[in-house]
């Protein structure tokens, strides 16, 4: 039963300590030689793809590769596409592409180098991603040899710009409702392109702005008069003067709130006519005489093919999230070592902003966070190169790459803006400064939450697939098996099912609470927890839909955006446990007894932080009893002083280096004007012509009466 027990504020208080005393007395017990192997950690953080991430980190050092604050929109461009030509002579967008072709068919460590290009200028890395990772992987992905031998070179030396046109104006994340049409003409053997109307217009399209010459063109495939869906085609858009082609019009996005270096803009067409080979035809061709043919004889499937093989955006998009939010951290975490505020326990020496805990309670769990994004990530990137290297590359095992990106990047994006607005904030004054990077960071990340798919959206298709999942154990079941279950995930097994039994008995049952934090600290138990909480929002979601599969199309549609939010959130706590197990299995790897100590107090502060932010839901449900809800929140402040002294070290294991981060307060000069007044203000004291406060001589002339 849970402990409802009602209490009196000095109980409450009185318990309060108790809970704080039994969890010190808990950490005592785990407390060896904490310490952090900076040089061993760093090699693990840098992932599957080391050489590759540690190559590409050296090359952003180059100062030609920077952003620069200030330029005007114009510079800003002009320099980005003059940062592509660098990548192009330096050999760093091949990496991907096909051996025919001189590429290196290395798809996790071209992920792997791409993503690196955000410590630079997020406006390059994403730049570059149109260009090679959308614009030209369509290609490669959606074409066949011809179009691999036609038009790949010239995309790889950036001799064609080019845009990827999929979004539309009305149409962005609802991809299969394009409206751009590409009609065939067996007369002329030609595609026609048409915009019926202005919410039509290919829109937000990167390099389409002023750079682009061509675009792979999303658009309804209509021949004979049947519709068969949404594929992809290149379609030359300007000509060597960067003047639109005849039938082509669009207009610039012009200033945005970030990535200014990328040239977005709109596209529309007029009876544009472009040769039947121009179609990418690998899951779709059309014969001379119009008869339209597929290795998928499912519409449905063949559309979430074509677009499955062009998810490495999200997978790039996890990546650089990841990094940044590591970046900020480096940033906020060494000035909080360095800038002091209040003379708090001196009358004489301020205190170092990090030594307060609310300063630690802001920065120390979103670090926990960076590192599950870290060690996630690379387990995505080992799994998208598995099914892009062919290695693993089934239908199943590209369902589960889809869902793993539609779960991971709407989380590590949503968070980096959470973690650049926190370490800003945590910087004060310096923090607002661009000569720090974290405002023009936030602001060019901003975006990454709303393309490659909206952060919402993708998490909807995660919890469809939960949802299809859990409806398989049930194929043939009656309402009343399903509710059956339903009551099993609700009741019976947080009391009798496993060892959560512990955590929901009251107070009195166990009589301590530091049984509870024991049972917290527990690896088993927090999987307990996390899985618990997605298994039964699943179940209870599944309850609630089954009556749709007998509704009509517009009742069930109803029903189902009645839970919407619900799914969202369930899929969320999904995310959260893919992120939680993949730290688990990162501690597990490492060696060296000091850091391991050290990451497992970080892990804690993750899993059971996740825990603390859904203590609604575990209290509604009956996982936890008031009491050890109590002692969640008091075990992480403990942890968290205890990973205080190591917080520089965790965020120096990133690797990334001056030259990366280029924020002035991380490079040591505010340890220096620190020094320099305390300096001062000590030599005053000793000379002893310090002016006297005036305080001091009110509490002299108060004991004189």
């Amino acid at each position: 039963m849970v402990d409802v027990a009602p209490r009196t504020r000095a109980e409450h208080s009185e318990q309060t300590v108790a809970v704080d005393a039994e969890v010190d007395a808990q950490l005592a017990e785990t407390t060896g030689e904490a310490s952090v192997d900076v040089e061993s950690l760093a090699r693990q953080l840098l992932g599957t793809w080391a050489e590759v991430r540690r190559s590409a980190r050296e090359f952003t050092k180059n100062p030609e590769l920077h952003d620069i604050p200030g330029l005007t929109l114009d510079e800003q461009r002009e320099r980005t596409l003059g940062q592509l030509r660098l990548l192009v002579e330096h050999g760093a967008v091949h990496r991907a592409f096909p051996k025919s072709v001189g590429g290196l068919e290395d798809n996790g460590g071209n992920i792997t180098a791409f993503e690196e290009l955000v410590a630079a200028d997020p406006s390059l890395q994403i730049k570059s991603g149109v260009q090679w990772g959308l614009f030209g992987s369509a290609v490669m992905h959606l074409g066949t040899e011809y179009h691999h031998t036609t038009f790949l070179p010239d995309i790889m030396s950036l001799k064609v710009p080019g845009a990827f046109a999929m979004t539309e104006t009305g149409h962005g994340s609802d991809v299969a409702s394009v409206a751009t049409t590409a009609t065939y003409d067996p007369a002329t053997r030609e595609f026609v392109f048409s915009t019926p109307f202005r919410v039509a217009w290919k829109d937000y399209l990167g390099i389409a702005g002023k750079h682009g010459v061509a675009a792979t063109v999303f658009a309804q495939l209509i021949t004979g008069g049947v519709n068969h869906g949404v594929h992809c085609f290149y379609v030359p858009i300007r000509d060597e003067n960067l003047q639109f082609l005849p039938g082509i019009g669009g207009e610039d996005d012009g200033l945005k709130g970030g990535l200014n270096g990328i040239d977005n803009g709109r596209l529309h067409f007029s009876d544009v006519r472009i040769p039947r080979q121009n179609l990418l035809n690998k899951y779709g061709d059309v014969a001379e005489d119009g008869t339209y043919s597929s290795s998928i004889d499912s519409p449905g499937r063949r559309f979430f093919t074509m677009l499955g093989t062009l998810v490495q955006g999200r997978v790039s998009l996890d990546g650089a999230a990841a990094a940044v939010s590591a970046m900020a951290l480096a940033i906020a975490v060494t000035y909080g070592n360095q800038r002091r505020q209040f003379t708090a326990g001196s009358d004489t020496d301020e205190e170092v902003i990090l030594d307060y805990q609310r300063h630690q309670r802001r920065l120390i769990p979103r670090l926990a966070t960076t590192y599950a994004m870290n060690f996630a990530h690379d387990e995505f990137l080992v799994k998208f190169d598995s099914v892009f290297s062919g290695k693993a590359d089934s239908d199943g095992d590209r369902q589960d790459l889809e869902t793993l990106a539609a779960a991971l990047k709407p989380l590590s994006t949503w968070a980096a803006l959470d973690i650049l607005q926190e370490a800003r904030e945590a910087c004060g004054g310096a923090g607002y400064l661009a000569e720090n990077r974290l405002v023009g960071l936030r602001a060019d990340l901003d975006v990454f939450v709303t393309f490659e798919g909206d952060n919402n959206v993708l998490l909807q298709l995660v919890a469809k697939r939960l949802l299809t999942d859990f409806s398989s154990k049930f194929k043939n079941a009656d309402a009343g098996a399903l509710a059956r279950y339903v009551v099993e995930q609700t009741a019976n097994r947080a009391y009798h099912g496993t060892g959560l039994r512990t955590l929901t008995q009251t107070v009195r049952d166990f009589g301590s609470t530091a049984r509870s934090v024991h049972e917290l600290r527990g690896t088993n138990t927090q999987r307990e927890l996390l899985t618990d909480r997605v298994e039964t929002m699943i179940a209870e979601l599944a309850q609630k839909l089954r009556p749709a599969s007998r509704m009509s199309k517009a009742d069930a549609a109803a029903l189902f955006n009645s839970q919407q939010n619900e799914l969202i959130e369930a899929a969320r706590a999904h995310g959260e446990l893919l992120q939680w197990e993949a730290f688990t299995r990162a501690l597990e790897r490492v060696e060296d007894a000091g850091t391991k100590q050290v990451l497992s107090w970080l892990h804690d502060v993750f899993g059971l932080g996740l825990v603390e932010k859904h203590l609604a839901w575990y209290l509604i449900h009956g996982r936890l009893s008031p009491r050890r809800a109590q002692a969640v929140s008091a075990y992480i402040d403990r942890l968290i002083s205890r990973l205080r002294p190591h917080a520089q070290d965790l965020v120096d294991a990133f690797g990334y280096e001056p030259e990366h981060l280029r924020a002035t307060i991380a490079t040591g000069v505010e340890a220096e004007r620190q020094a320099e007044a305390r300096a001062y203000y000590a030599a005053l004291r000793a000379s002893g012509n310090a002016p006297v406060d005036e305080k001091t001589l009110k509490t002299k002339a108060s004991k004189s009466r």
